[in-house]
């Protein structure tokens, strides 16, 4: 009886399996490595957080906030975008481009609707800054230029990451009672919470 597949075309074969599963597994190492870099920023860089937060939108219905932090510079709402490949958007482009090897698509710009969120904390807490960012993973690249509020990872680290702990103690007890309007106007949704991590 004859093997199904030659030796060579068998050794080929194991040899082309072994390379796919070797470049999946660093495929997903990357992407889980990704999101666990995000969240130590975010634990670094926010004192508090609430995630998928609900709150009014002005005087017509509700808003979504993925993320919001409390930060020694105020409040700020995270839009994370997880996309992998040349992004091609301006802060006026209507849409978005994603251009890799394997796809193309578009999305639409998403910085309206980050200005949209900004605005329902804004009308919660009117004393306090309010920011937002456009979080691109690791896997996005912007080779254009970089509209204003996209950051990475590490970008948003860089701004926001506070040395002076002294400091942002002060700061943050400033900030207190206004974070705890959020956390009133919240609209019944799940809040998954992640509490004060500094010494108090």
């Amino acid at each position: 009886m004859t093997d199904f597949f030659p030796a060579e075309q068998g050794t080929w074969l194991i040899a082309a399996v072994a390379l796919l599963s070797l470049l999946f597994s660093w495929w997903i190492y990357r992407r889980r490595q990704g999101g666990n870099h995000l969240q130590r920023v975010m634990d670094d860089i926010g004192y508090d957080r609430i995630d998928g937060l609900l709150i009014p939108k002005g005087d017509d219905g509700e808003i979504q906030i993925d993320h919001l932090l409390l930060t020694s510079r105020g409040l700020l709402i995270i839009d994370i975008k997880d996309v992998s490949g040349t992004v091609f958007g301006s802060d006026k482009m209507e849409n978005w481009t994603v251009i890799s090897d394997k796809h193309r698509f578009t999305f639409a710009n998403p910085k309206p609707a980050l200005y949209d969120r900004i605005a329902a904390v804004r009308q919660i807490v009117r004393q306090v800054p309010v920011e937002g960012r456009l979080v691109f993973l690791d896997e996005a690249a912007f080779t254009k230029g970089v509209p204003d509020l996209v950051a990475s990872i590490d970008e948003l680290y860089a701004e926001f990451h506070e040395a002076d702990k002294a400091a942002a103690k002060f700061k943050i007890e400033a900030f207190k009672p206004h974070w705890d309007l959020i956390r009133k106007a919240a609209l019944g949704s799940e809040l998954s919470e992640i509490s004060l991590r500094r010494n108090t």
